[in-house]
């Protein structure tokens, strides 16, 4: 079956059709969503060749949409009602999957979300310890995003540690843009960084991470910072960029190397955060067999790598520095001295979700 996936991102669009063997066999990269029309959809989708289903990606399900579904009309109205929690990502995939479907009436199409992973979360993982009536009545809860790509990452994990079927302790470190940990125990996530929203957890390119709430009550009440105010600054003017005036960690790195303050400050304080948060996923899983770095920063930034590692010898972690300074993806860059796998894998949620597609599908 040849699958096209379409990955709608808040400024991107990604469109691949995976044939035989997950293999990409057409792909095409676009602009903004929110700057497409049909005709330019039509033209990009006519170009990708022939294919007999549409696989979306979407950021949030909810309690709703806990695992991948037909994309009909009762999904999509469960989707859209979960907008204001991931406002720029789940309207572009929305809008996307909107276009894909005038063109493409008789293709069938299966909404996979990044959600779906933690749905299962243990209760004590997912409650935050807030009135009953927000957790109950509102469905205040940590969901955890990421999912498509964790759930690849853990099991690629099984799969070049030579123990497909195991339950080995994964800790999957995504780390692009955005970032967030999970803790996977055999396919099973029982933790993760990102809660009710995708702010919490590591800092990130532009996101600040977890900050005290108290903080935040303290910008308001007493400096008259309205709500949306913080969220633009929280979502787009902090994290890396913030103390170091770029998100790019390629860029933030060789300005540390060259002595500049902020830059040092800024890989310190994700470095930091980054082992804090590993350590937190091992204990959840009661030690750790595996930790896999995926997404753009984890897949290339082999000074994040070294760095993060060198700071969980406690759990056993050893990078090989020869190893990982030539490491591409799918590589173990474990060190002798090592009793935990370390390993970097390619971030392929195209896969994932052609995965969803064929699970719904029975195909």
């Amino acid at each position: 079956m040849r699958i096209l996936v379409v990955n709608a991102g808040s400024s991107s669009l990604k469109l691949r059709v995976l044939g035989d063997g997950d293999a990409v066999v057409a792909r095409v990269d676009l602009g903004s969503p929110d700057e497409l029309d049909t005709d330019g959809l039509r033209s990009a989708v006519e170009g990708l060749g022939h294919f007999e289903a549409v696989g979306h990606r979407f950021v949030h399900g909810g309690t709703a949409v806990t695992g991948p579904a037909r994309l009909d009309d009762a999904t999509r109205r469960n989707l859209e009602a979960l907008v204001p929690l991931a406002p720029l990502h789940q309207a572009a995939a929305l809008r996307t999957a909107d276009l894909v479907a005038r063109l493409t009436p008789e293709v069938p199409a299966v909404a996979c979300v990044d959600t779906a992973f933690h749905a299962h979360l243990p209760p004590e993982a997912a409650t935050y310890a807030v009135p009953g009536e927000w957790r109950d009545r509102l469905g205040l809860r940590r969901y955890g995003f990421h999912g498509l790509s964790h759930a690849y990452a853990a099991r690629r994990a099984h799969e070049m540690a030579g123990t497909p079927g195991a339950r080995l302790r994964v800790v999957t470190c995504h780390l692009g843009a955005g970032a967030s940990l999970a803790a996977v125990h055999g396919d099973r996530s029982v933790d993760t960084t990102m809660g009710f929203t995708p702010l919490e957890g590591l800092v990130m390119a532009t996101r600040s991470g977890s900050v005290d709430p108290g903080a935040l009550l303290w910008l308001q009440t007493e400096h008259g910072l309205a709500a949306e105010d913080l969220r633009d600054a929280l979502e787009h003017h902090s994290g890396l960029t913030a103390l170091a005036g770029t998100g790019d960690v390629g860029t933030i790195s060789a300005r540390a190397d060259e002595g500049h303050p902020d830059a040092g400050l800024a890989l310190d304080v994700y470095v930091h955060r980054l082992r804090a948060g590993v350590a937190a996923m091992a204990a959840a899983l009661g030690g750790l067999d595996a930790l896999v770095f995926t997404g753009g920063v984890g897949e290339n930034a082999g000074v994040v790598r070294r760095r993060t590692a060198d700071g969980l010898r406690l759990l056993g972690v050893a990078v090989d520095p020869a190893l990982d300074a030539g490491a591409t993806p799918d590589a173990e860059v474990t060190a002798a001295a090592s009793s935990v796998r370390v390993l970097v894998v390619a971030a392929r949620e195209d896969v994932e979700i052609a995965r969803g597609v064929r699970q719904v599908l029975g195909a």
